[in-house]
């Protein structure tokens, strides 16, 4: 255990220093290119940061662990929205963009509600072929509408070295876009490797430690997988870098659901349980939870961040008590 302790620690390491770079590097990339980073967040930085839950959704699909596969994408989704999110805000109170109140909440929420027709109406405990090609439709519609929002947001003339605040962020110093590129993919690299280093000793220390390998499936690997997502967020925040504190949540929560769960269940059919109706609830609540803060404030404040992070370790709570 001891060895798997070191591990940890030096993942954890490689997973700050990693998001940090990565998070300097994708934000300059931005600024080069005219690209919103709230786009960059939404796309190039919430993919890159769901490495490990692709990775591990993918994998598990493969080896027909359809209860790992499925539960991965869910839990992570939920620690996201109620951790990352809250721990994000108990830092500094995150401003909310206007499209992404508009657009990108709103979608995360009724793609929730898909999936929940999809896994218990339409083909009940099951995700099938078809299915999959309808997430993965929808994955490619999404993609090509941040395109457009993209082109219109550059075409109206909105500065792409400004967040949601309307403010300067705080890195403002030109570098080459090759060192830009460089050191964003050093970061992804240090984030993903990272991930998995964790992800892999938490998971032999909590079974040396007496868990049942579902407990720690649907907590160890959800939570582990979900780490760079976590720094990542938290460093943007630091930063003052909201929309990419809040892009990569809000993109990596359906990326997970429309690309993960689509790839996967397009290699074997997911089969769930019946509990998973539960877990998949509570990740639709904890999208409808931010929805009206999104809509009816234009910050995350310190106290609805505590809210949240609270209701996280409810939920926790009860998955323990459950399993």
């Amino acid at each position: 255990m001891a060895l798997n302790i070191v591990w940890l620690v030096v993942g954890m390491g490689l997973l700050v220093k990693g998001a940090d770079w990565f998070v300097g590097g994708s934000s300059a990339i931005a600024k080069a290119l005219k690209i919103p980073s709230l786009i960059i967040g939404l796309t190039l930085v919430s993919m890159g940061t769901s490495a490990p839950e692709a990775s591990v959704s993918i994998n598990s699909a493969v080896n027909g662990m359809s209860d790992m596969s499925i539960g991965n994408v869910v839990g992570s989704n939920i620690f996201n929205t109620l951790f990352i999110l809250g721990v994000s805000s108990l830092i500094v109170p995150l401003s909310i963009g206007k499209d992404i109140k508009r657009y990108d909440i709103p979608i995360m929420v009724c793609l929730y509600g898909i999936l929940l027709l999809f896994a218990f109406v339409i083909t009940p405990l099951t995700l099938d072929i078809f299915e999959s090609i309808a997430m993965l439709v929808l994955f490619v519609a999404y993609t090509a509408f941040l395109i457009i929002r993209t082109k219109r947001t550059n075409k109206n003339g909105s500065p792409a070295n400004e967040n949601s605040d309307g403010e300067p962020s705080e890195n403002e110093k030109k570098k080459p876009i090759w060192l830009s590129v460089i050191l964003a993919a050093a970061g992804l690299a240090g984030i993903i490797f990272g991930g998995d280093m964790v992800v892999d000793n938490a998971a032999a220390i909590a079974k040396i430690a007496g868990m049942s390998e579902s407990l720690v499936g649907l907590t160890i690997i959800a939570v582990g997988t979900s780490l760079p997502e976590l720094v990542t967020s938290v460093v943007a925040s630091i930063k003052k870098e909201n929309d990419i504190a809040i892009g990569n949540v809000i993109g990596s929560n359906i990326f997970n659901i429309i690309f993960i769960l689509g790839l996967s269940s397009s290699i074997n059919n997911l089969t769930l349980n019946l509990s998973a109706l539960t877990d998949m609830l509570v990740m639709l609540g904890s999208g409808i939870i931010i929805l009206p803060i999104a809509l009816f404030s234009k910050k995350m404040h310190r106290w609805q961040g505590a809210v949240a992070v609270l209701l996280y370790v409810g939920y926790l709570v009860y998955i323990i008590i459950r399993n």
